[in-house]
């Protein structure tokens, strides 16, 4: 296949120079490496004989395949980017993604909980067990502070100042930020770290914050697994995902008055165009309070 010594190189650059999270450079060489193949089967000898009419085939291939937009759009930014760096590593054009148009975004407006369903996943998840203690404090911590599951998994003992109310997470990019935690956080986990936290790492020894049954780090599909566990005791019969605390966090800022700038700021967005998708929801659930309460609505 033609550009594998041109991708391993691209993927050297982008994780060691560019500080891509590794997450990120899966999803770049799994794309490219998607490409690449297109290009094999087109006949394709060099990077350098790639013209305008095979990347528009590319895309149009991956539009007959029922791709979501978004995943059609990431993969032109990873192609556009690989084909920069070989435009300024190796002097190879990339005149032939100058005309190639990103597809217009779907707009969806991401799902959250009302306050009524958050105070109703707490009140049916309270116990006394290292367990519940546990999934009480992973809730109460994703609810206070907005940040994503790969976040959550990420933190350490270190990472929290409880005395403060300040937990500091690792976001894309590597990028590093500061969050206030609130009063019911902070007494949750001090509860999980006092009562649960030792009980369920047994004999295994690290510092990560959050752990599973067998005292070993908590994973992301644990996170999924835990939250959709709590669901069913609270007999909530809404699909959850761990995402949704992020939507529900920012929605729930911005209707009881937050500036945006703040809650981008707090979801530590680069920029605030990924941040302003909840005024939208935020405009969508004050329409519907009207709808529902005025008379002659």
């Amino acid at each position: 296949m033609i550009g594998l010594k041109e991708l391993h190189s691209f993927i050297s650059y982008i994780q060691l120079e560019r500080n891509y999270s590794s997450l990120t450079v899966k999803e770049y060489e799994k794309d490219i490496e998607q490409f690449l193949g297109f290009l094999n089967l087109e006949g394709v000898e060099h990077l350098n004989d790639v013209e305008y009419v095979h990347a528009r085939l590319f895309v149009t291939n991956l539009y007959d395949t029922k791709l979501a937009r978004t995943s059609i759009s990431r993969k032109i930014s990873a192609i556009r980017s690989f084909y920069k760096f070989l435009h300024r590593e190796f002097n190879i054009s990339e005149d032939a993604f100058h005309s190639l148009y990103h597809p217009k975004k779907e707009v969806k407006l991401p799902h959250f909980f009302y306050e009524e369903e958050m105070d109703k996943l707490f009140e049916g998840n309270k116990g006394s067990d290292p367990l519940s203690i546990r999934n009480i404090a992973l809730l109460e911590l994703l609810y206070a502070t907005g940040i994503r599951v790969s976040e959550l998994t990420s933190i350490e003992l270190l990472h929290l100042d409880l005395n403060f109310g300040i937990v500091r997470v690792m976001g894309k990019g590597r990028k590093e930020r500061y969050i206030p935690v609130g009063d019911y956080a902070i007494k949750a986990v001090e509860d999980y770290l006092e009562n649960s936290r030792s009980t369920l790492m047994k004999k295994t020894s690290h510092s990560t914050l959050f752990v599973n049954s067998r005292g070993e780090p908590l994973t992301a599909r644990g996170v999924r697994y835990v939250l959709n566990e709590m669901m069913k005791k609270a007999s909530i019969h809404t699909k959850i995902y761990p995402h949704m605390m992020r939507h529900t966090f920012a929605t729930h800022l911005l209707n009881s008055g937050a500036d945006l700038r703040s809650v981008q700021e707090l979801l530590g967005h680069s920029q605030l165009s990924s941040t302003q998708i909840y005024t939208h929801v935020s405009k969508e659930h004050l329409r519907k309070t009207y709808m529902n309460a005025h008379p002659r609505a």
